[in-house]
């Protein structure tokens, strides 16, 4: 299996997404999130624009996420480490296409309400934002602490 490999099965089994943020001041935030992939180029979750990772991705759309695996014993896990930019969509053909990612991936993970655009606009409490990936990294298979390579799922 190949590097590229293991970053694509994480994400593939990936349920939640630690995302990092700062604030104005540069303080950190960190927030786990339920998302959905596309293309392992873009990552779609939803959320309340009040919310502070929310309220920081608005001020520094610049942002850290990782995906990994709590699960297993210290010393064996894994994750994928992304740099992203990140918004709130606004764009009507946007919330629709993301929207319909999101649902696709939830449907398949067991929710048993599709998610559709009026879930995420207008009246509706909870926003769709997307991170746009640049860089990715895992931690080197080969070595037995924190040193990361990098990858392209």
């Amino acid at each position: 299996m190949t590097n590229d490999d293991i970053a694509r099965a994480i994400l593939d089994a990936g349920v939640y997404v630690v995302l990092a943020t700062a604030d104005a001041e540069g303080a950190p935030w960190a927030s786990p999130v339920w998302f959905a992939n596309e293309d392992y180029r873009r990552l779609y979750w939803v959320s309340y624009p009040g919310a502070r990772h929310s309220q920081n991705i608005a001020l520094r759309p610049h942002i850290a996420m990782v995906v990994f695996d709590s699960t297993v014993p210290p010393g064996t896990g894994q994750a994928v480490y992304m740099t992203a930019t990140a918004e709130q969509l606004t764009d009507a053909a946007a919330i629709e296409h993301g929207i319909g990612v999101f649902s696709r991936e939830s449907m398949r993970q067991g929710d048993e309400v599709e998610w559709c655009s009026d879930r995420v606009a207008g009246e509706a409490r909870l926003r769709l934002y997307c991170a746009n990936v640049h860089e990715y990294s895992i931690l080197d298979p080969d070595v037995p602490f924190d040193v990361r390579v990098d990858v392209r799922p």
